[in-house]
């Protein structure tokens, strides 16, 4: 009885100290809550600052902007609008030059056309594919004799005179039609691309991809306000799309967003209207100019690598 008595009064001591410290707890426990959400909050906040701080129209950088292999001819020039995409209204913030060797080629239909060619047909692998007499079941016996009977000499039900036979020279998939179109042919595609975009009006340039919201109805009213059509392709330098306009375009399937490097004459011509950055017009000119004068052979041949 003693030692139940004394188990009894240490289940009521340690009872009393929970009693006492749950307060304690608990107060702490909101203290440190209020605390996460306020630092949540901050950085959020934070955040959002960073990317409207991060928004700041480089006049200067558009003001002084020079052309590399700059043309011969001044009547050479061509030049176009710099908006930007944080307002609604098509506020112009300057203008820039652009090189008539990218923006200004003359336009050939025919390297348009097998650029577009190339590009459907080259990652396509035909999986069609018929039997051959070999693979047919059955046939193993000779349906008759080889002479005295008048009909024609046959050795097997399933050769390819015969219906229900195989085939003689069918499709024996699977088939690659991989090729690869010379290197110049390409160049000349994306020039050819870019140029026909600017000349019909169907190719913009802005400052930057910020956009102060991220409801998709922002995108569709800026878009509807600017005639820019139903189909959009936005175009930066690097591969990472801003959160809000991230957010935006998922709920937009008609408007997607590349990097400069993956831009492609199918892409261009698949949307209705062509959206470059700033940077994205200055790495496409710095990476197609290299290539137009560069010592190496531009048609040269693809080779597979071993």
């Amino acid at each position: 009885m003693a030692f139940l008595s004394k188990g009894v009064h240490s289940m009521w001591r340690s009872t009393k100290l929970l009693q006492t410290l749950l307060p304690q707890v608990s107060q702490s426990f909101l203290c440190s809550s209020s605390e996460l959400s306020s630092t949540s909050n901050s950085e959020s906040e934070s955040s959002d600052s960073l990317e409207s701080a991060s928004h700041v129209i480089d006049t200067e950088r558009i003001r002084n902007r020079k052309l590399l292999y700059p043309p011969q001819h001044s009547c050479d020039r061509i030049q176009s609008w710099v908006s930007t995409l944080s307002r609604l209204q098509d506020d112009k913030v300057g203008i820039i030059d652009l090189h008539p060797s990218i923006f200004g080629v003359h336009p050939r239909l025919d390297i348009i056309h097998e650029n577009i060619k190339w590009q459907q047909k080259y990652k396509n692998i035909d999986f069609s594919r018929v039997r051959t007499r070999a693979e047919m079941p059955g046939g193993g016996r000779k349906p008759w004799r080889q002479k005295g009977t008048g009909r024609a000499r046959h050795g097997s039900i399933r050769s390819p005179l015969w219906n229900k036979g195989g085939a003689a020279k069918g499709p024996r998939g699977p088939t690659s039609n991989f090729y690869m179109l010379p290197f110049g042919i390409r160049v000349l595609g994306l020039r050819t691309a870019l140029s026909c975009k600017l000349a019909q009006n169907d190719l913009h340039i802005v400052d930057s991809l910020y956009i102060p919201a991220e409801d998709p109805e922002y995108l569709r009213d800026l878009v509807k306000s600017r005639a820019w059509g139903y189909s959009l392709l936005l175009v930066d330098d690097n591969d990472e799309v801003p959160q809000r306009l991230a957010n935006a375009l998922q709920q937009i399937p008609e408007y997607n967003v590349m990097p400069a490097y993956g831009l492609n004459v199918y892409s261009m011509l698949k949307h209705e209207t062509v959206v470059l950055t700033l940077s994205a017009v200055e790495k496409i000119e710095e990476r197609l100019l290299y290539h137009l004068h560069r010592s190496g052979c531009v048609q040269q041949k693809f080779r597979l690598p071993l």
